[in-house]
């Protein structure tokens, strides 16, 4: 095999190394998009469901004053 042969062979080895290694880090982008998605996505449904806990706790607070003020406006 000749010295050019050899120096062509090493470039499309180098090429395809570099070519592999693009795909990866584009696999990799996308992955961490992806849970970066997925992240928000459960911080938002944490949010809904603390407003959600929130709202019934300050519903349990008035009833529980609605009753005790009609308790105690009959007693």
């Amino acid at each position: 095999m000749s010295m050019q042969d050899k120096a062509r062979e090493l470039l499309v080895q180098d090429r395809q190394h570099q070519e592999h290694l693009q795909e990866t880090m584009r696999n990799r982008v996308g992955e961490e998009e992806n849970a970066m998605e997925q992240t928000q996505e459960h911080a938002r449904e944490l949010l809904v469901q603390d407003r959600l806990h929130d709202h019934h706790l300050q519903e349990a607070m008035l009833s529980r004053v609605e009753e005790e003020k009609v308790n105690h406006e009959t007693h």
